[in-house]
This record gives C-alpha cells, sequence and structure tokens, in this order.
C-alpha cells in the first residue's frame, strides 16, 4: 500500500478541531498508542498531542494505562505509559432505511451494537409518515437506554435508491417511491442531533472500511442482494459515489440481453431479475414442488427457524441435486457481474453482504469459479471473495459507521 492510512494533523492553522480528529482516527488502527507515536503518525508537535490529550482525558474520550513494554529498546521491560480509546465515552445512532422496513442501532465508537431494534412499514405509506416512525424509533431508543442527548456524535442513515449525500436527500428510491425527501434536514430538526444520509450499500462498505474486514484494504467493493442487488465501493478510505451518486448500481447490469425478464428499470435481463431473494425462492420453491424429495420440502420443518433464503442455500451445500443446479446458475450470473466489475475498478476485497453472505460454499464457490474465469489477465486471481462478517447487521454497523465517519474519527476537509 503506497498511502499512509493515518492523517496529518494541521500545525500551520491551528486547526484545534482538525488536529483532535486526526488524533482519534488513530486510534481506529491502534488499540494502544503513546504521546510519542501519536505526534509521528499525526506529525503534529509533542505539545499539541500532549495538551489535546489532556483534554481528551478529562473528557473521558481517551484512557491511560501503563502497559509493559518488552521490545528490545526496553529489555527491562518497564512499564509505558499508553492512550487508548474509550468506546463508551460516546455513543452513535444508525439508520437503515430498507423496503418496507427499517432498522435503529445505538452503539459504541468502534461500531458494536449496544441496542437495536427493527420495524415495518406499509410500502405505499407517506414518506413522511415513516420519517415519523422513524423519529419515534429514535427517541424511544435513546430514553430505553438512558442516554444523554450529550453524548450522541449523530445519527446515520442508510438510504435506498440515489442519495445526495451533501444535501442529505433521498432523491429517489423506486421501490418505495421516494422522490427529492429531505431526510437529513428532517431529522436534524426534530432530534437536534448531526445527521448525514447516505446510499445504505455504501454505508456498509464504509462500516467493513471502518471496522470489519477491509481496514486494511486499498480498495474495497462490498456487494448486498435481497430485494434488489446494489454494491458500495471504498478507495483509500474514501466512499466513492460517482459524478451523479449513482456508483454501484451493479444490479442493473445487464446480462441477458436477449430474452431475459423485465426489470423494474424498464430495461431486460438486468441482474437483480435473476438474483434477487425473492426470484430465487419463487424458482427454488418450483423446484421442490416438482420434487417431493427436495431437502428444501424436509428443511421447511426441520430448519423452520431459518429464513427461507438460508434454507435454500442450505439444501445447495447438502447436495440437493435440484437446488444446487439452480444456485450454482444464479451464482454464475454473479460472477459474471463481479469479473466486469474487477475489470473496471480492480479492488482487493469483494465483501458479499445481505442475502450473498449467507449463501453458503455452494454459491460463494461458484461465483468465485466464474469470476476467475472471466476476468482479464487473471486479475481475478488477486481478488479475495468473502462474506461480511457482520452478517445482517451489516446495515445498522455501516450507518452508525457513516456517522461515526463524519462526526467523530475523520479530520474537516481543507
Amino acid at each position: 500500500m503506497t498511502k499512509s492510512k493515518y492523517r496529518s494533523g494541521s500545525n500551520a492553522n491551528l486547526l484545534k478541531t482538525h488536529n483532535l480528529k486526526a488524533i482519534l482516527h488513530s486510534f481506529l488502527y491502534n488499540q494502544h498508542v503513546s504521546r510519542a507515536e501519536l505526534a509521528q503518525k499525526t506529525m503534529l508537535s509533542s505539545t499539541t498531542i500532549t495538551n489535546l490529550t489532556s483534554e481528551m482525558l478529562d473528557e473521558g474520550i481517551i484512557l491511560e494505562e501503563n502497559v509493559q513494554d518488552t521490545t528490545e529498546k526496553r529489555q527491562v521491560g518497564r512499564p509505558r505509559t499508553m492512550l487508548s480509546l474509550n468506546p463508551n465515552a460516546r455513543v452513535s445512532i444508525g439508520v437503515h432505511i430498507g423496503i418496507g422496513t427499517f432498522r435503529i442501532a445505538l452503539t459504541d465508537l468502534y461500531a458494536n451494537i449496544k441496542a437495536n431494534k427493527n420495524y415495518q412499514f406499509e410500502m405505499d405509506n407517506d414518506p413522511q409518515e415513516v420519517i415519523n416512525l422513524i423519529i419515534q424509533a429514535i427517541r424511544l431508543l435513546i430514553e430505553d437506554n438512558h442516554i444523554d442527548q450529550k453524548m450522541i456524535i449523530g445519527i446515520g442513515v442508510g438510504a435506498s435508491g440515489l442519495v445526495n449525500h451533501q444535501q442529505g436527500l433521498n432523491v429517489l428510491a423506486p421501490r418505495l417511491g421516494w422522490k427529492n425527501i429531505p431526510i437529513q434536514n428532517i431529522l436534524q430538526k426534530e432530534l437536534n442531533v448531526p445527521v448525514i444520509v447516505d446510499n445504505n450499500v455504501r454505508t456498509m462498505a464504509l462500516g467493513e472500511a471502518m471496522f470489519g474486514n477491509g481496514r486494511d484494504v486499498d480498495v474495497l467493493a462490498f456487494i448486498y442482494g435481497r430485494v434488489g442487488v446494489g454494491a458500495g465501493f471504498v478507495v483509500k478510505g474514501q466512499v466513492y459515489r460517482g459524478s451523479g451518486a449513482g456508483a454501484g448500481e451493479i444490479g442493473h447490469t445487464i446480462v441477458i440481453p436477449k430474452g431475459g425478464a423485465a426489470c423494474r428499470c424498464g430495461n431486460y435481463g438486468c441482474l437483480e431479475t435473476i438474483i434477487s431473494e425473492s426470484v430465487i425462492i419463487q424458482e427454488a420453491h418450483l423446484l421442490a414442488e416438482k420434487n417431493p424429495d427436495s431437502l428444501l420440502n424436509i428443511y421447511a420443518t426441520d430448519h423452520a427457524h431459518l429464513k427461507p433464503i438460508e434454507r435454500v442455500f442450505l439444501a445447495a451445500d447438502n447436495g440437493d441435486p435440484y437446488i444446487t443446479e439452480m444456485v450454482k446458475d444464479k451464482a454464475g450470473y454473479l460472477g459474471i457481474a463481479l469479473s466486469n466489475l474487477v475489470n473496471i475498478l480492480n479492488p482487493e476485497l469483494i465483501i458479499l453482504g445481505g442475502i450473498f453472505g449467507y449463501a453458503g460454499n455452494t454459491f460463494i464457490d461458484e461465483t468465485e469459479k466464474k469470476l476467475k474465469s472471466l476476468t482479464f489477465a487473471n486479475l481475478g486471481e488477486k481478488v479475495t471473495l468473502q462474506p461480511t462478517q457482520f452478517g445482517w447487521d451489516a446495515n445498522i454497523v455501516g450507518a452508525s459507521a457513516l456517522a461515526l465517519s463524519n462526526f467523530f474519527y475523520n479530520p474537516v476537509n481543507e
């Protein structure tokens, strides 16, 4: 990697907020760090480090402790004064707005979930009604967990569809029928807390880059599948949104140009018409109806606690011939789409979330096989493909990460 993951402070302009955030950013990558190491990583003077860390200690943001140091330079193993972030010093709130559902979560400064709750709403509900429900849910979350509002660093919202990140505007959410909904303004006015909004899959990519398996990765792609299929990209620690905030609409990659199923976007043969959750479940159930000996029929009773899509992937992994063939076929189409993505973006890591995060070995192995077979100059051989480490919680972890990134860790733009 050619670029340091640490943020430089600013002595010249004495930007205190910038310098504080530069210090805080170092704690993302270091469990324990000395004042001298902070000065080196942030390029701030030792005096600035001493003054700012003293303030942070007084406010309880960081903790000080003696850690035994047995490095070569300190062969006697004398205790060394080290600093660490106090993850419970502040909290963040993450909101994921899905299709007919929203989730809210309270997290610590490392995006560890302290409390969360799921809610349902009718698809034809007025957007303002849904946002009012979200406001009520956030207030209840704060009240139930006895959180002082001063402890909240901000609220991150991952919204479906096209999002104007700078204005906090949900420009278009086709499945919800939402257009130009000012989510950020409404929430900030009602809750009096800083709010930031972005596309939900982009927040998941950010969450993985900050707190998950993508922490040391320069170029990361997060692929999410459920009602639709989307992607989020993080390049050198920064979310990539595209010129019109439309980067990542991989679900509308056309993989069957002739004879493909009609897509809600108006085209035919889009990826999400083949590998969305509802399509896979519907085809699997049809196969099970035609084949009474299918494992899927048994799992409907024996594994009733699992989501229907999880039972499909389990049947494939356990050798159901009918389901396995269908799942491999679906995985092949995702592999085609990802091979094109690799040829264009050349990521080091592709993380699968949503239903793909629970797809099992049959689906993931076939996806990887197809991806590697179609990429140019063996680029696919250099890509790691793996499920998200956050499971179904990737959406709320990502939303919280959005707030943590913008209101806590990252320095102000210069």
